[in-house]
């Protein structure tokens, strides 16, 4: 067993490569100076000189607001470039994975959506995700992709770290309460994934922590947890004037992958406290 990692420099990557190690799985890890996962032709030319049993896409374009200008760059990373990937993985036979985001649901739906239910994307980055995600499974039968929410870790910027460092300098913060899904820590995301992943139950999952909250709730919760003593205070999505839609709603249901991994997915609580011991 051999597993190549691309986008290894993310806070996924990062936590996939802490696993492996505990693991002891052989595996190499790329990020875009060692692969350019947006190039079929530098994809082709490094698999010729490994031999890989395992696929799995970490790399994305995130930044959901300069999407909405940086259309073609965004659509390389996350529509083309996974696509290429599993075009790659067939040829060589490997078991394939990369990852899609509840951005694909428009947040009209009250209850956590499931695998079934009709993706309407809000954002550029939304619809790249959804494309991306078509392509794959159309591509190439032996993929997984998975649909997750809210990422954290420690090994990249998040809004875990944005509410922490922010609550250094002030003794208030106004944080959105009109958005509510699920943190995922990226620990559990990269464990619950590779679980998934020696199932060979191959096609569309649904992976977050249980349970649900607003942006408010989860800095709540956090800034509690490190003792900040300031104030939280309510705001509005439509106060940020910001240039990508959000979903108010857009929590996922993660009970068809719990039932083939026969596990149960932590909470959002557990997955920030695991956090902060790490960070600190």
């Amino acid at each position: 067993m051999k597993v190549l990692l691309t986008g290894a420099k993310g806070q996924l990557g990062k936590d996939f490569q802490r696993l492996f190690i505990n693991l002891g799985i052989d595996y190499f890890a790329t990020d875009h100076k060692e692969l350019n996962i947006a190039d079929e032709a530098d994809i082709k030319l490094h698999l010729e000189k490994d031999c890989y049993t395992h696929i799995i896409n970490c790399a994305a374009y995130n930044d959901v607001d300069k999407a909405e200008i940086e259309i073609e760059v965004c659509r390389k990373l996350n529509t083309e470039a996974p696509m290429f990937l599993a075009k790659a993985a067939k040829k060589i036979g490997a078991l394939y994975m990369t990852y899609s985001s509840d951005f694909v649901f428009d947040g009209e739906q009250k209850n956590p959506y499931k695998e079934t239910d009709i993706p309407n994307p809000l954002s550029i980055y939304g619809k790249s995700k959804l494309d991306g995600e078509d392509s794959v499974l159309e591509e190439y039968s032996k993929s997984f992709v998975v649909r997750t929410s809210w990422v954290f870790g420690v090994g990249n910027n998040n809004f875990n770290k944005q509410v922490i460092n922010w609550s250094k300098n002030r003794d208030k913060l106004n944080i959105v309460e009109d958005q509510v899904s699920s943190p995922t820590y990226s620990y559990d995301l990269a464990l619950y994934s590779w679980d998934l992943m020696q199932t060979e139950s191959f096609g569309l999952y649904h992976l977050s922590n249980s349970g649900e909250c607003s942006k408010k709730e989860q800095a709540e919760y956090l800034l509690k947890a490190i003792g900040w003593k300031g104030k939280i205070g309510g705001a509005k999505t439509a106060d940020f004037n910001l240039p990508a839609k959000r979903a108010s709603y857009s929590k996922l249901d993660s009970s068809k992958l719990e039932q083939i991994i026969n596990k149960k997915i932590p909470t959002w609580q557990s997955g920030i406290d695991r956090f902060l011991e790490e960070l600190f």
